[in-house]
């Protein structure tokens, strides 16, 4: 019967009549990217993420990724400035993830594999040690990549890896260890706004958000009510906002 499906298909060129049969092929393997699609993360472990952002997220339904690390300056034990590893666990269970962005905010670039190896899984330890789950994203300091850093990366069974460059992430195209990312701020409100436009035929818009606000690096503050201000829109145009993990399912086969 195989045999005789191809010679049909091939009798008419592999036209329309056959076209249905390898899309239902295609979408049982890959489910197809629902337009108004959008990833929500955020950085560096600031004690708003726990304060602020975490319930006004749970307020929406909606999902999110935390990077987190401890950031050397100011010390990452002024919990004025930043979330304690028992917040972050606490994160986990409420449903969040909670992912890794090295030991010390440390940029790829400068440190070599094995320091790499132990930024990564120093994370690893201190999320395992508080109750939550092994991460699978992954997201660079200072949006810096390398290729060797994304080869380290895919090695230790990471299946996510976020920078920055201001476009939407393709799943059926582009890398999953270099997901691009728009960056939140004071000043690009429209930009965002415009940004969420780009969620559909097959693109997801993702987001880079520090601290909302960051008290501990001011130069990348969102305020909250223009963080409100996101939220509502998303929601009231029928978004869906989901973490990085969420977006496994959309990957090809061969990049799972």
């Amino acid at each position: 019967m195989r045999a005789l499906r191809w010679i049909a298909c091939a009798a008419v060129g592999l036209s329309a009549a056959c076209a249905p049969a390898r899309r239902a092929a295609s979408s049982a393997a890959v489910p197809l990217v629902p337009d108004k699609l959008v990833v929500l993360t955020f950085d560096d472990a600031v004690r708003s993420h726990y304060t602020t952002v975490a319930p006004l997220l749970e307020r929406y339904g909606f999902g999110a990724t935390f990077f987190v690390t401890e950031f050397p300056q100011p010390p990452f034990s002024d919990t004025t400035l930043y979330m304690t590893w028992p917040q972050m666990a606490e994160l986990s269970r409420r449903g969040f993830e909670v992912a890794n962005h090295t030991w010390r905010h440390s940029h790829v670039d400068r440190i070599d594999h094995a320091r790499l190896v132990e930024e990564v899984r120093y994370i690893e330890t201190k999320l395992t040690s508080v109750g939550a789950p092994r991460p699978i994203s992954f997201a660079y300091p200072a949006y810096v990549t390398t290729p060797e850093a994304a080869r380290t990366l895919r090695e230790l069974g990471y299946v996510f890896a976020r920078t920055g460059g201001n476009r939407a992430y393709d799943p059926a195209r582009d890398d999953p260890m270099l997901v691009p990312s728009w960056t939140t701020g004071e000043k690009n409100r429209e930009e965002i706004l415009r940004a969420f436009g780009e969620a559909r035929g097959g693109r997801i818009v993702v987001l880079t958000i520090h601290g909302v606000p960051d008290t501990a690096h001011p130069w990348v503050n969102t305020p909250v009510p223009l963080f409100e201000e996101y939220l509502r829109f998303l929601h009231d145009h029928g978004y869906k906002v989901v973490a990085l993990r969420d977006v496994a399912r959309y990957l090809p086969t061969s990049l799972r």
